[in-house]
C-alpha cells in the first residue's frame, strides 16, 4: 500500500508522514531527496553551476538552497527547469524503494503530486490542509517572510483543488492529539481495508 501525502506548503504533510511512520508506514519525503540526493548529484551540480554560476552555491561548495529557491520561485521557467533536473532522480529513488519492500506500506510526501500528476504513483492519496492564515503564520515561524511565503504558496495548486481531487482530508487546525487522532483513523481505515 502506498499513501502519497500532499497539501499545501506549511500545512502540516511531514507531520502526518511522521504519524503514519510511528504506526508503521515507511517514509518517503520528496524534498528530502531533493536535498540529499538531487542537489548533491554530479550532473544536478554541474547543470546548476553552468547555468547559474557560483550564485546558487555555499563558499565550501554544497548547493545554497535559500539562493536557488529565491530565483526559481521568481520565475516559473526557472522552476521547471529545475523539476526537469531534479525529479527523474526522486522517481527513481521511490522506485528502487518500492522494489526494495513492495509488501511494506509506504507514506509518501509529495507536495507536487497532483501538479505534476502523479496520483498513478499511489493507491490513495491524503491532502492534509488547513486555513491560509495558518499556513501563512507557520511559514513565517519557519523563517520565511510572509511576501516569500505567499510566492511559494502560489506556485501550488491551490488548495481547494487538492482536496477536491484527494482520496482522504486531513484537516490540521486542531491540537497535535486531535491530528494524530486522525492519523490514527486514517490508518486503522486503510489497514481495514
Amino acid at each position: 500500500m502506498i499513501a502519497g501525502i500532499t497539501g499545501g506548503v506549511g500545512c502540516g504533510k511531514s507531520t502526518v508522514a511522521r504519524l503514519l511512520e510511528r504506526r508503521g508506514f515507511r517514509r518517503l519525503d520528496a524534498d528530502q531527496l531533493i536535498r540529499e540526493r538531487a542537489l548533491t548529484a554530479p550532473a544536478v551540480v554541474a547543470a546548476l553551476r553552468a547555468r547559474y554560476g557560483e550564485a546558487v552555491f555555499t563558499p565550501t561548495g554544497e548547493v545554497d538552497r535559500s539562493a536557488l529557491g529565491a530565483r526559481v520561485f521568481a520565475d516559473d521557467a526557472e522552476r521547471l527547469w529545475l523539476e526537469e533536473l531534479t525529479h527523474p532522480i526522486v522517481y527513481a529513488a521511490w522506485r528502487e524503494a518500492f522494489a526494495a519492500a513492495p509488501d511494506a506500506k509506504w507514506a509518501v510526501e509529495v507536495p507536487l503530486l497532483f501538479e505534476k500528476s502523479l496520483e498513478n504513483w499511489f493507491d490513495f492519496t491524503v491532502c492534509v490542509a488547513c486555513a491560509p492564515e495558518q499556513q501563512l503564520a507557520r511559514l513565517e515561524q519557519r523563517g520565511l517572510p510572509r511576501g516569500l511565503a505567499g510566492q511559494r504558496i502560489s506556485k501550488q495548486l491551490p488548495l481547494a483543488r487538492k482536496i477536491e481531487l484527494s482520496d482522504f482530508v486531513l484537516w490540521n487546525e486542531g491540537s497535535p492529539a486531535f491530528l494524530e487522532a486522525e492519523v490514527d483513523r486514517l490508518a486503522d481505515l486503510l489497514s481495514a481495508g
